[in-house]
C-alpha cells in the first residue's frame, strides 16, 4: 500500500541498511518522482533534450549512495528536489558552455515571474545567493519549485508552520523576481 506511512517505514529501514526495503520503495515512489520531474520539464524550452525518466533515473543514482537517516516521505522527495536541481543545473552549465546559452525553462505560475523562460544557470546562481540571505526561502523555492512539494509538505519537512511557508514563499518570490529582473 502507498501510503506516507509505508513509504517512510520503508525509507527508515532502508537507511538502516535493509537493501530490500529500498528495492520495495522505489515501485511507491516512482510515480510520484516520474511526475514531478515531468512537471518541472514541461516548463523546459524547447529542444531540451532531457526526459523525465532520465532525470528520475539520475536522481535515484544519486540518492542511492546518500547515507542518509530519513525521517518520511516529505524529506525524501526534498532530498530528491535538491538532487534534480543539481541535475539540471550541470546539464545547464554543461550547454551552456558547449552552446554559450544557458538552458530555458519556463516558470511555473508559482513564481508568477512575468517572463516566459528563464535561464536555469542564473536561477540557480540567483538561489545561491538567495541562500547566503535566508537559506530557509531559498529551501523553499528549492523544493516548490523543483521538487513540486506543496505547501504542507515544505511546511513538515522544514518543522515549520505552512504559514511560515506561505510568508517566505512570498518574500523569495518577490526577491527572486528583483534579482533576476537586475541580470
Amino acid at each position: 500500500m502507498n501510503t506516507p506511512e509505508s513509504v517512510t517505514e520503508l525509507l527508515q529501514a532502508w537507511g538502516h541498511g535493509d537493501q530490500d526495503a529500498g528495492r520495495r520503495l522505489v515501485p511507491l515512489v516512482y510515480k510520484d518522482l516520474r511526475r514531478r520531474a515531468a512537471s518541472f520539464l514541461r516548463r523546459e524550452s524547447p529542444g531540451h533534450i532531457l526526459q523525465p525518466t532520465a532525470l528520475v533515473h539520475e536522481t535515484y543514482l544519486r540518492m542511492v549512495d546518500q547515507k542518509v537517516d530519513w525521517r518520511n516521505r516529505s524529506q525524501f522527495f526534498g532530498v530528491a528536489s535538491q538532487m534534480m536541481r543539481r541535475i539540471l543545473v550541470d546539464h545547464a552549465r554543461g550547454r551552456h558552455a558547449a552552446k554559450r546559452h544557458g538552458m530555458h525553462v519556463a516558470l511555473d505560475e508559482g513564481l508568477r515571474l512575468p517572463q516566459r523562460h528563464i535561464d536555469l544557470v542564473r536561477l540557480d546562481d540567483a538561489l545561491t545567493e538567495l541562500a547566503a540571505l535566508d537559506a530557509r526561502q531559498a529551501r523553499i523555492v528549492e523544493l516548490r519549485f523543483f521538487g513540486g512539494l506543496t505547501f504542507e509538505e515544505v511546511a513538515e519537512m522544514l518543522g515549520v508552520s505552512t504559514a511560515t511557508v506561505k510568508r517566505d514563499w512570498a518574500a523569495a518570490r518577490a526577491w527572486l523576481f528583483a534579482r533576476l529582473e537586475e541580470s
